[in-house]
């Protein structure tokens, strides 16, 4: 049903996955789709979910400067640049999946994750905890998607947040 669903999406957008288009796609019922994912942001998370494990193996085994070898500093620069890379690929699926429901974009446990790796890469600032939120503030798709509808190039969004990394 996954790859069923990536060729829609591939083809068609987030807007072409629905429940009907997945399950004609895959071969199966609705109800099967259903009952796998529940309702569109289920389905979105699912298809996500590789792409989030390729970036936390990066993080937890990759070389440098992502992986454990790089400093903190440079860890946290590269932790945003790959996340904006993985935002800039998939915005419109992370847009549905952080605002299924209000404030769903926290209890992702990927976004836990995230949160926890940042805060240990801000170790020896006066609140990691808070720098971490600060910097996933910055990488949140709603205000991503808002400042590229303002007419914000990437690049101005890449430099702002990085440069929010390295303080």
């Amino acid at each position: 049903m996954l790859q069923a669903a990536w060729r829609l999406y591939t083809h068609g957008g987030v807007e072409a996955l629905t429940t009907d288009a997945v399950a004609q796609e895959a071969g199966v019922g609705k109800g099967t789709v259903y009952r796998r994912f529940r309702d569109k942001s289920g389905l979105v998370a699912a298809l996500l979910d590789d792409k989030e494990k390729e970036l936390q193996l990066a993080m937890i085994s990759g070389p440098a400067p992502l992986g454990p070898d790089g400093t903190r500093a440079e860890r946290r620069v590269a932790f945003v640049r790959a996340y904006l890379d993985y935002l800039q690929a998939h915005l419109d699926l992370l847009l549905v999946s952080e605002t299924a429901a209000p404030g769903a974009r926290y209890r992702l446990g990927v976004y836990q994750f995230w949160k926890t790796h940042l805060t240990m890469l801000f170790a020896e600032d006066h609140d990691p905890e808070f720098r971490a939120y600060t910097v996933l503030a910055l990488l949140d798709a709603s205000l991503v998607s808002h400042l590229l509808g303002d007419g914000w190039a990437w690049e101005r969004i890449r430099a702002g947040a990085e440069a929010e990394a390295r303080r």
